[in-house]
């Protein structure tokens, strides 16, 4: 009897403390109410659409009572002929982004990293990231600026030289360079920042040992700096490899300026699908394939996450 007397002071004692715990939480659940409607209405509700991609979507009938049509729409989608120059601009563009831009931000970090001076490092940062705050449509009438064929800054520098004007928007073959690095221009500042919180998490000591032992700069950074930021590296990687068949929308139509002479090179996915459901109206065929990004991103990440998991269990995402 005092047993049982005993255990049941040890349960409510115990659900007492879960109460107080829940009651003093209740602020930080009603917050987290928030962000989860947020993502259930805008994120999970509109997955239903996703049935569109296997039907003959027909404005009169709806998304339910359109005619059903199986894969016919991916059929279709991969018989294009531009698809297949689409699908290479996609891929490709997306592999030098990931390399430039990881190189760059990395380097990027490490030499903020050697700056002793801190209030110069939240400077340099400070003007790093912003370009990652200016809208697409902004860096397109910037890039405009100095691309313009009769005004534009670059053309004229060329001129005042000796050298011929440029007509940079009849020439498909010098815009991935141009992108890469309106890419890297907008987006390193703030990549940087996440290697740059990996440095800062680096014991002192062992750079201190390694400076005793005769160590220099470079051999600090090949040993110690860059061996700390693999983990990171992996993970990040593994995020943007699921994204290699998307594309930013707004790079690569604003900064083109939706250029038909340009398609050749830039010439994307996103833009692609823009153009079926904008000329077309062909929202099953651009249902269909946004889906078969979804889904072919998945799979990367599960490969390259399969991958890092294989060399070394502690880098993997999952």
């Amino acid at each position: 009897m005092k047993n049982e007397i005993e255990i049941k002071h040890k349960v409510g004692a115990k659900n007492k403390k879960k109460g107080l715990y829940f009651g003093k939480s209740m602020q930080l659940y009603l917050l987290l109410c928030i962000p989860i409607t947020l993502v259930f209405i805008f994120s999970y509700l509109p997955m239903v659409g996703i049935i569109i991609a296997f039907k003959s979507y027909s404005y009169n009938l709806g998304i339910f009572k359109s005619e059903w049509v199986g894969i016919d729409n991916f059929k279709a989608l991969l018989s294009y002929d531009n698809f297949s120059r689409v699908a290479w601009n996609t891929i490709s563009l997306n592999i030098v982004f990931i390399i430039l831009g990881m190189t760059c931000a990395v380097l990027l970090a490490i030499t903020l990293f050697e700056i002793i001076n801190r209030t110069k490092v939240k400077v340099f940062q400070t003007i790093l990231i912003t370009p990652n705050f200016l809208s697409w449509v902004i860096v397109g009438y910037m890039v405009y600026g100095l691309l313009n064929p009769e005004y534009g800054i670059l053309n004229n520098i060329l001129v005042s030289l000796g050298f011929k004007k440029i007509m940079w928007y009849s020439n498909a073959n010098l815009w991935p360079g141009i992108l890469s690095i309106a890419n890297v221009w907008k987006n390193v500042g703030m990549d940087s920042v996440l290697y740059y919180a990996a440095l800062m998490s680096i014991d002192s000591s062992m750079i201190e040992a390694a400076e005793i032992d005769g160590a220099n700069k470079l051999h600090v950074i090949r040993y110690i700096t860059i061996p700390q930021l693999f983990s990171l590296m992996t993970i990040l990687l593994i995020l943007k490899v699921g994204g290699i068949f998307r594309a930013d929308f707004g790079l690569f139509y604003q900064i083109t300026r939706n250029v038909g002479e340009l398609y050749k090179t830039t010439d994307v996915m996103d833009t692609y699908i823009f153009r079926l459901m904008k000329d077309n109206g062909n929202f099953s065929l651009s249902t269909a394939a946004s889906l078969l990004q979804s889904v072919i991103g998945l799979i990367m990440v599960l490969i390259t996450n399969y991958i890092a998991k294989k060399v070394d269990p502690d880098r993997a995402l999952f």
